[in-house]
């Protein structure tokens, strides 16, 4: 019910906060707060014996670990410092309900612009193992990376034997040019950009490169002695084998989620997947090499050169020359097969595999690779990549944002839940008629319904294996075969029971790949391959989950805030017409005015509420006395909404300008230019 009066606002009452000034956490589980600041810089690097200016987080290469415990709140203050707009990915991290800390620039998010700050804020619930972040904005990612180590609740104990010692191990590319450089030329030609210099481990190449002695890793162990490796790779376009020289290595973990051990010499690990795996160090006493190299098995050029890092046992001097591990052939298709065969879930009471039994929705995506006019191109022609051929078109606003706002224009949710058109998926390379369509089309899912996705790779060009990421969920690899999916033979052959759950799967060359999810996670989740080159041509897509249906849906207890008179309250925000709490926003709209924008929910006790500032590009907020209604007090923070008319409404990068009588308001990113007028609005109830 609408208040008697209109409110009339003055701009210059009010109060700009962005991110996190004046917020005092509140957490109603009273979970343990970690807090983190991770600051932008670039730093000078020599590998290769080549220098040159990288993108890092706190100067670091790879970058700082987050450190946590199942069922902490985390709270990562970004200060951008670089040249580049920026946004991090917390990639395998759930985001329940909370999508606007997920990270994707112009999925969930405008990216963080030069001199700015923002705080992700989100909790780690149900979760425990590695994972890890990375940039999520142009090919950033190939320097600002690092691990996430989830320790499990205090007093729960690991499913396998306490490991002595725990190393993080971070697979990686080096480019001896600027990366980004590299790929403004690719794309110039319509060519794939030139492939890296070499492969690193913890960000060093290991001594099999030039100038390489001291850029090597090494890790010192005693005999006897078992370790835990947190393995991750974190390269940008290759999947790779792993080994360590004389000693086998029982796989334990796979994408944060515990699975049925198994022994094995190698290992496989795709673009975005994390490995933990047990080692005992007992072999004679000696130094031997940790090696990786890509897997492929199709004639496409990659970086095949091998990268190591050295084992070394207590006692041992530098001058033992290290024995190297055999690594299965860089085609060996059967080695692959067989490792990714041997994963399966842990599937015990504690540890459930609570795999969807039934289907509600069933989706059928191809995967090729195409062809598009491209005049300024060297052959007239870019190379693109399509699901169900259509290549994703990045937005110019948040997708999240636009669906949060109803803002028309921005996305369409027509994405086709098969192809267009049969064929013979895996048949002879078709190199003709490769055109794409371009589009940003996502598909919207019911909430709470059970889905089954069929990722079908096609020899269009040619057939290649692709690494897919989900975000905001996990999925159980049901099923994986080569040629075509025959829904009849092969559906039941899956594995109903213990299949390996993930966060990042792989699709074999000229196969396909089955997984199954529970959409209960209301947001915009992006999915995309995880090859950095296949994911800029457009292998990408979106799913636009409902929200959910109850009396107290979505809604998420919020934080405290001092309300300028030396109070402090907490609040009750609702979902509304979403399933998780409403954010503050800045929206970019064609209006030429202020506009008041109010969230969906109410506050439930007087005081004006807090919010988790994972999407704050700053909230403008009443100071007392607060506007009544009848709920209480005014639903969650107005934000200011202005569009300059020399500036693109639509689009994320806008000038930022604090007003005269804000002072030295620190500024999130974008902040419009805001012009001194009354604003009036009645509010939505």
């Amino acid at each position: 019910m609408a208040p008697k009066d209109h409110l009339h606002l003055n701009l210059k009452t009010l109060f700009l906060l962005i991110g996190f000034i004046g917020f005092v956490p509140f957490v109603a589980n009273a979970a343990t707060v970690k807090r983190y600041q991770f600051d932008i810089q670039v730093k000078n690097v020599s590998r290769l014996c080549h220098a040159k200016p990288i993108v890092t987080v706190n100067g670091m290469f790879p970058g700082p670990t987050i450190y946590v415990r199942e069922g902490d709140r985390v709270l990562i203050n970004v200060t951008n410092y670089a040249q580049y707009n920026m946004s991090i990915h917390w990639h395998g991290l759930k985001q329940f309900r909370n999508g606007w800390a997920d990270g994707p620039a112009y999925i969930t998010q405008c990216p963080i612009q030069r001199g700015n700050s923002y705080t992700y804020d989100f909790n780690v619930t149900g979760q425990r193992g590695t994972l890890w972040w990375h940039a999520h904005i142009l090919w950033l990612r190939a320097t600002v990376y690092g691990a996430i180590v989830i320790m499990p609740m205090e007093g729960t104990p690991y499913p396998f034997p306490q490991p002595h010692m725990e190393v993080n191990l971070l697979l990686g590319e080096w480019w001896n040019t600027d990366v980004e450089q590299v790929v403004n030329q690719g794309e110039k030609l319509g060519l794939p950009p030139a492939m890296s210099d070499a492969h690193t481990i913890n960000g060093k190449p290991g001594p099999l490169f030039p100038c390489s002695e001291k850029h090597t890793f090494a890790m010192e162990v005693e005999w006897g002695k078992t370790y835990l490796l947190r393995i991750i790779n974190s390269a940008l376009n290759d999947e790779l084998f792993f080994a360590i020289a004389g000693h086998k290595m029982t796989v334990v973990e796979i994408d944060a989620v515990y699975c049925k051990p198994f022994t094995t010499q190698a290992l496989l690990i795709a673009p975005g997947q994390t490995t933990n795996v047990l080692v005992r160090a007992d072999r004679s006493p000696g130094r031997y090499f940790m090696a990786t190299r890509p897997f492929m098995d199709v004639l496409i050029p990659v970086d095949n050169k091998t990268a190591t890092a050295i084992l070394q046992y207590k006692g041992i001097p530098n001058t033992v020359m290290p024995i190297m591990p055999q690594l299965p052939a860089s085609n060996d298709t059967d080695f692959a097969s067989s490792y990714n065969d041997k994963l399966r879930s842990l599937n015990t009471p504690q540890f459930p595999a609570n795999v969807p039994q039934t289907v509600d929705r069933h989706l059928f995506y191809t995967i090729g690779l195409g062809r598009n006019a491209c005049p300024t191109c060297l052959n007239g022609t870019k190379l693109a990549a399509s699901l169900n051929n259509i290549s994703f078109v990045m937005p110019k606003i948040g997708l999240l944002q636009a669906h949060f706002f109803k803002i028309k224009g921005v996305f369409k949710t027509d994405f086709p839940d098969r192809p267009p058109k049969s064929f013979n998926y895996t048949g002879a390379p078709l190199t003709t008629n490769l055109g794409t369509s371009l589009g940003t089309r996502l598909s919207r899912i019911a909430f709470n319904s059970t889905v089954e996705l069929i990722l079908q790779d096609t020899n269009l060009l040619t057939v290649e294996s692709h690494p897919f990421h989900l975000h905001g969920y996990n999925f159980f690899v049901v099923g994986t075969g080569i040629g075509n999916f025959d829904p009849t033979k092969d559906r039941s052959k899956f594995n109903l029971v213990d299949p390996p759950e993930r966060n990042t799967v792989g699709v074999p060359t000229g196969g396909w790949t089955a997984i199954r999810f529970r959409a209960d996670n209301p947001g915009v989740w992006f999915m995309h391959c995880h090859l950095e080159l296949h994911t800029s041509w457009g292998l990408k897509t979106a799913f636009v989950v409902e929200d959910g249906k109850g009396p107290n849906a979505g809604y998420t207890s919020f934080g405290s805030f001092s309300d300028g008179e030396g109070k402090e309250s907490s609040s009750d925000v609702g979902g509304g017409d979403w399933g998780f709490s409403e954010m503050g926003l800045l929206s970019l709209e064609t209006s030429m005015e202020a506009e008041m924008k109010w969230g969906l929910g109410g506050l439930r006790k007087k005081g004006f509420g807090g919010r988790r500032g994972v999407l704050g590009w700053g909230d403008l907020v009443l100071p007392p006395p607060y506007p009544e209604t009848e709920k209480g007090i005014a639903a969650d923070f107005p934000t200011a909404i202005v569009a300059r008319p020399d500036q693109e409404a639509t689009s994320c990068s806008v000038e930022k300008e604090s007003p005269s009588h804000m002072g030295k308001t620190k500024v999130w990113n974008p902040v419009f230019t805001m012009r001194e007028k009354i604003v009036e609005r009645q509010l939505p109830y």
